[in-house]
This record gives C-alpha cells, sequence and structure tokens, in this order.
C-alpha cells in the first residue's frame, strides 16, 4: 500500500513539475518560442518545440494518470537526456543537472510502473 502511495506521489509530482515549470509555458508561448527554440537533433524549430511539447507536456500527463507509464514516460526520458548532454553539452554541471535529475525520475517511473493507484491497474489490472 505504502509503496503504491509512492508512486502515485512520485508520479504526480515528476509530472506536474514537468507540466506547469515547462510544458504549459511552451505551449502558452508557442509563437514566440517556435521562432527561436533550440534545434538540437536538426529537425527544425518547429519540429523541436512540438517534440520538446510532447515530452514535457502530454506525455508527463499520461505518466500523472498513470495510463501507459512505462511507454509514456520514454519521451520525458529523451527529452531531458537530449537538453542535459546535447542543448547543454558545453555548459557547467549547474545547467546539465536540472535536466538529469527530471531523467532520472522519470527512468525511475519506467523501471517501476504505474503503481496501484493509476488508470492502468483501474481499467487493466490482471487477475
Amino acid at each position: 500500500m505504502l509503496n503504491d502511495l509512492g508512486l502515485l506521489i512520485l508520479r504526480v509530482g515528476a509530472s506536474g513539475l514537468m507540466i506547469f515549470g515547462h510544458g504549459l509555458p511552451k505551449i502558452l508561448d508557442f509563437s514566440t518560442n517556435v521562432q527561436s527554440f533550440p534545434d538540437p537533433l536538426n529537425l527544425g524549430s518547429k519540429a523541436s518545440l512540438l517534440l520538446a511539447i510532447f515530452g514535457e507536456a502530454l506525455c508527463p500527463l499520461f505518466v500523472a494518470l498513470g495510463l501507459k507509464i512505462r511507454y509514456a514516460s520514454v519521451p520525458p526520458l529523451i527529452t531531458m537526456l537530449v537538453a542535459a548532454f546535447i542543448v547543454h553539452a558545453g555548459d557547467s554541471w549547474n545547467k546539465m543537472e536540472f535536466p538529469l535529475t527530471y531523467a532520472l525520475l522519470f527512468f525511475v517511473i519506467m523501471l517501476l510502473g504505474a503503481g496501484r493507484f493509476s488508470a492502468d491497474h483501474l481499467f487493466f489490472k490482471r487477475g
């Protein structure tokens, strides 16, 4: 029971911080961001911004709900690894530490799964 509660707090906490601190601001200021957003994978600024929004807003929403969590935690993990090792590659450790912390959180969530307090358990529980 406590493990499931811990997973719920981890999922909702990490996802909420990601959504409200990073994803939602990108959505709300899309027209400004699209013109100057970093393009670390040479896909174009708009495509990079859309991928970041997918990884920082949509997928964390699925993680918070506990819906297809092992799949939904991969895009935020990748987004944060790209931010740490490509976007901030030449920066100090202080700039890399923040996205690496998020990457660690979503990696742990991916490994542990959603737990009992999740949409996956509610809709797809076995046995």
